[in-house]
C-alpha cells in the first residue's frame, strides 16, 4: 500500500435523524451532526477527484478516540510479514472520495391549529366609531371630490349612552285652562292699576300707604314726651303776634273715644272709626288759662279721611258748639276746675295725610263758666269782642293744637323715611 493510502482520512458516518412521530405535539430536537463542516478537528471538504491530504501518523500506543467524537482514528501498525491493509470503510486506492453530506434534514412542521370562530360583526347601522375617529365616509348625494383634492374632517364626538326620559303628552284642556286663568289674572291686575290711576287714589302710592300705617300706630310706638312735649313754644302765637309758652300739666291714659268726645261728635267721626284717643292738658306762663289737646287715631284710609275733611269744611262742623270736644281736668293742679261749663273756645282739624283728627279746647283757670263759647277761628278775629276773644283763649286753643300736630307730622315722617 502506498503512503497516500495510509494517510487518507476515514470519512465520518452520516447522521441519520430519528423518525418523526405524527402524534407528537412537539418534535424532538435534532441530534448534533458529527464533525460538521467547519468544526474543530473536522476534515475540510475536498472536491471530487482531488487527492486526500496527508495526515500525520499517530504515535504508537495512542488510544483511539471514542465513536462520535471529532478525532480521527489512528492507523494500526502492520504486522511483520503481512501487507498493510486500509482502514475499514476507506475507499480503494485510486478510487474517488465521496462528498461528505453537510446538509441537515428538516423536520416537518405540524399545521397550525385552526382559529376559533368569533362573534359576527355588528350591523353597520349600530357600529360605533372610536372616540376621536375621523369620518371619511362620503355623505349620501354628495358630489365626489376631484382627484388630488383634500378636505378637512372634524372629529366625530363620542356617542353618549344617556337615556332620554319620555316626554309626557300634554293635556289640551289643562293647557287651555291655564292660559285662560293667566289672561284673567292679567286683566284684573291691569284693571286695578288703571282704576287707581284714573281715580287718583293716593293709597296706591307706597309713600302714602306707609305714612298711614306708621301714623295709625304712632299713639303706642312714640314716646309720650314726643307726642306731648313738656313745654311748647309759640312764637307769635298770641294776640297781636305775641309769643306764648305752654307747660304740660298732665297726660291722660289712652282710651276709647267715648270718654273724651260728646255723643254727637263721636257719631260724626263714626265713618272713620276710632282706633285710640290720647289727651293732655297745658297751661300758659301766667297760669290764667288751661287747654286740653287731644288726637283721635282713626281706622280709615285716605278716601274716608278725605270725605270727612270735605264734610267738616262744607258743613262748617268745626264751628258748631254741640260738636265741641271735652276737657281733661286733673285734681291737685291748676286744671282741677276745668270742666264742660268752663269750655270757652275750641278747634277741630281733620288730617288727610294721616289717619288722625286733632282737637283742642281752652278755658279760664279760675273755673269760671262761659255762657257764650266761641270757635277759635272766630275768637282770633280782629273785631271779636267776646270774653274768650278778649282773653286770647282762641289763640291758646289754636296755638297748642298746631304745635302738637306739627310734632306728630315730623315724627311720622322720620319713622317713614328711616331705613329698614
Amino acid at each position: 500500500m502506498s503512503t497516500e493510502a495510509q494517510r487518507a482520512p476515514v470519512p465520518p458516518r452520516p447522521t441519520t435523524p430519528p423518525p418523526v412521530r405524527a402524534d407528537a405535539a412537539t418534535p424532538p430536537p435534532p441530534r448534533p451532526e458529527q464533525n460538521p463542516p467547519g468544526a474543530p478537528g473536522a476534515p475540510a471538504p475536498q472536491a471530487p477527484g482531488a487527492e486526500p491530504a496527508a495526515q500525520a501518523p499517530q504515535a504508537p500506543g495512542a488510544t483511539r478516540a471514542p465513536q462520535g467524537t471529532s478525532a480521527t482514528p489512528a492507523p494500526q501498525a502492520p504486522r511483520p510479514g503481512t501487507a498493510p491493509q486500509a482502514p475499514a470503510g476507506s475507499p480503494a486506492p485510486g478510487a474517488p472520495v465521496p462528498p461528505v453530506e453537510t446538509t441537515a434534514r428538516l423536520r416537518p412542521v405540524p399545521p397550525a391549529p385552526a382559529a376559533r370562530p368569533g362573534p359576527p360583526p355588528p350591523p353597520a347601522a349600530t357600529r360605533r366609531r372610536p372616540v376621536g375617529a375621523v369620518d371619511l365616509t362620503p355623505r349620501p348625494g354628495a358630489t365626489p371630490a376631484p382627484p388630488g383634492a383634500y378636505y378637512a374632517y372634524a372629529e366625530t364626538p363620542a356617542e353618549t349612552t344617556t337615556r332620554l326620559r319620555p316626554v309626557q303628552a300634554r293635556n289640551p284642556a289643562r293647557t287651555v285652562a291655564a292660559a285662560v286663568c293667566a289672561v284673567l289674572g292679567l286683566g284684573l291686575i291691569g284693571g286695578a292699576v288703571t282704576g287707581s290711576w284714573l281715580t287718583g287714589d293716593s293709597a296706591a302710592e307706597p309713600g302714602a300707604a306707609s305714612a298711614y300705617t306708621v301714623g295709625r300706630s304712632a299713639w303706642h310706638s312714640t314716646p309720650v314726651d314726643t307726642l306731648f312735649p313738656r313745654t311748647l313754644k309759640g312764637e307769635g302765637a298770641g294776640p297781636g303776634a305775641t309769643d306764648r309758652v305752654w307747660t304740660r300739666v298732665a297726660v291722660a291714659s289712652d282710651s276709647g273715644c267715648a270718654a273724651g268726645l260728646d255723643p254727637l261728635l263721636l257719631k260724626t267721626l263714626g265713618p272713620v272709626g276710632c282706633e285710640r284717643l290720647v289727651r293732655a292738658t297745658y297751661t300758659d306762663a301766667t297760669r290764667s288759662s288751661v287747654t286740653t289737646v287731644g288726637m283721635v287715631f282713626t281706622e280709615a284710609d285716605t278716601e274716608a279721611m278725605g270725605a270727612l275733611d270735605t264734610r267738616f269744611t262744607t258743613q262748617h262742623l268745626a264751628n258748631r258748639s254741640d260738636l265741641m270736644p271735652r276737657t281733661y281736668p286733673v285734681k291737685g293742679t291748676v286744671a282741677e276746675g276745668f270742666g264742660d261749663p268752663q269750655r270757652a273756645s275750641w278747634t277741630v282739624h281733620v288730617l288727610t295725610e294721616l289717619p288722625v283728627v286733632v282737637f283742642a279746647v281752652s278755658g279760664f283757670a279760675d273755673g269760671r263758666a262761659v255762657t257764650e263759647p266761641q270757635p277759635a277761628a272766630a275768637a282770633m278775629a280782629a273785631d271779636a269782642t267776646t270774653a274768650p276773644a278778649q282773653a286770647g283763649l282762641g289763640h291758646e286753643a289754636k296755638g297748642i293744637a298746631d304745635r302738637v300736630e306739627r310734632t306728630l307730622r315730623r315724627t311720622v315722617t322720620d319713622l317713614t323715611e328711616k331705613p329698614a
